[in-house]
């Protein structure tokens, strides 16, 4: 799939994940006589977040009505289920319970109901404690919202098709060309890369975890910078998989952008348990002994690190702990399936994924999509889940404000 990069082209997109082959994959179909090139860092497309995701389709209830992310997710999903059953991806829409286990939880529960009813989320039911064991027989609580429009689906299948949609309009997705500099030029960008340099008239960044310093090679503010969050799931053993039935989730914390340790079911019929939440010193740290100097540099530097280690120092301890504990993970698990124990998951583990979380440097964690916009450039700055879901809405956004920013025209 990958082609040599070009020495010139009208659109580079930097970044081959799921975002930025969307993001292309739109470009394509909107200026089809403009020449595009794709540059990945990685020796494939869809390498770090888009292939270590947890592969869930989200309907749109968690995100505040009026941001990015609901009306990104909502459209973003709807689309994705058409776009998968055209090219015969494999998908599944298995439906989701979201739990409530304690009073605190049942009112925030309600916040959510209402939050997926005006993001225009279809068939969300309420459910009360006695009807929940219909969806899911052993999971237990106060009460519940039920989502079946919620789904799985490999989204690295998904970018796969993306990149042959791109190839088929004659776009170049070129590997092996890590962006290293940024040169704004009177007419152009010129984007030096591991195989030489590409000269673009317009370029797009989505850059995932490397997104803040490629927009700051390029001109734009370093605020705000990504930390990365480490995700570790266990995996139940099969003779344990009977006890979930599609995915089951907490009511989360409403000032955090995670949603809590949760269950899913995958297409291949396994179960993971997770994710936990860890800051890690390596922006690709799938593996927590990985430090890389450059990227603990940047967190232990940045004001929004501390700041936000301070709010947040009681939820840091608790994702310390099940970080470095299967039986702590599994514990968490089983206040949503109490039948669940630590001899229920596989001793070797799961898989874990690195989130690109963009923090602000008062040290807020951004909870919306972020975009900005440079000289010749646009940069997509935080695109963390449920990016995949939406990334046909976000590709058609990010071009409607390339046309903006740019002056492109068909």
């Amino acid at each position: 799939m990958s082609a040599p990069a070009p020495a010139r082209c009208d659109l580079a997109v930097v970044g081959a994940g799921i975002v930025g082959l969307a993001v292309a994959r739109e470009l394509a179909r909107r200026y089809p006589r403009a020449s595009l090139c794709v540059l990945e860092r990685e020796q494939q497309p869809a390498t770090h977040q888009t292939g270590h995701s947890s592969g869930v389709i989200h309907a749109g209830i968690y995100y505040r009505p009026g941001s990015l992310k609901a009306r990104l997710c909502v459209d973003g999903a709807r689309e994705l289920y058409v776009y998968c059953a055209e090219r015969a991806i494999e998908h599944e829409r298995c439906g989701k319970l979201i739990l409530a286990t304690d009073e605190p939880q049942l009112a925030r529960l309600r916040e959510l109901h209402g939050r997926g009813q005006a993001n225009s989320v279809g068939e969300l039911r309420w459910l009360e404690g006695a009807q929940i064991e219909h969806v899911e027989p052993h999971a237990r609580a106060l009460a519940a919202l039920h989502s079946p429009s919620t789904g799985v689906v490999d989204f690295q299948d998904v970018a796969r098709a993306y990149a042959s949609d791109v190839a088929e309009a004659g776009g170049v997705v070129a590997c092996g060309c890590g962006v290293t500099a940024v040169d704004v030029r009177a007419r152009s960008l010129r984007l030096s890369h591991a195989r030489g340099q590409t000269e673009a008239t317009h370029a797009i960044f989505c850059a995932g975890a490397w997104s803040d310093r490629l927009a700051v090679a390029a001109g734009a503010d370093p605020d705000p910078r990504i930390v990365p969050f480490r995700g570790a799931y266990l995996r139940l053993v099969p003779e344990r998989r009977h006890l979930v039935r599609s995915l089951i989730y907490p009511t989360p914390d409403p000032s955090l952008p995670f949603l809590g340790v949760h269950l899913t079911r995958h297409l291949d019929g396994d179960v993971l348990v997770g994710p936990t939440a860890l800051i890690v010193g390596a922006r690709d740290a799938y593996d927590l002994r990985r430090v890389r100097r450059h990227d603990l540099r940047d967190t232990l530097a940045w004001p929004g690190t501390w700041r936000m280690l301070r709010r947040f120092w009681p939820a840091g301890v608790s994702e310390l702990r099940r970080s470095t504990s299967r039986a702590a993970l599994v514990a968490a698990a089983a206040r949503l399936v109490p039948a669940l124990s630590v001899d229920d998951v596989e001793p070797r583990g799961g898989f874990a994924g690195v989130r690109a979380q963009a923090l602000a440097r008062d040290g807020r964690l951004l909870d919306d999509f972020s975009f900005s916009a440079g000289e010749r450039a646009l940069h997509v700055r935080n695109a963390p889940s449920p990016a995949a879901t939406a990334s046909l809405a976000i590709a058609r956004h990010v071009c409607e404000r390339a046309e903006r920013a740019f002056g492109l025209t068909a």
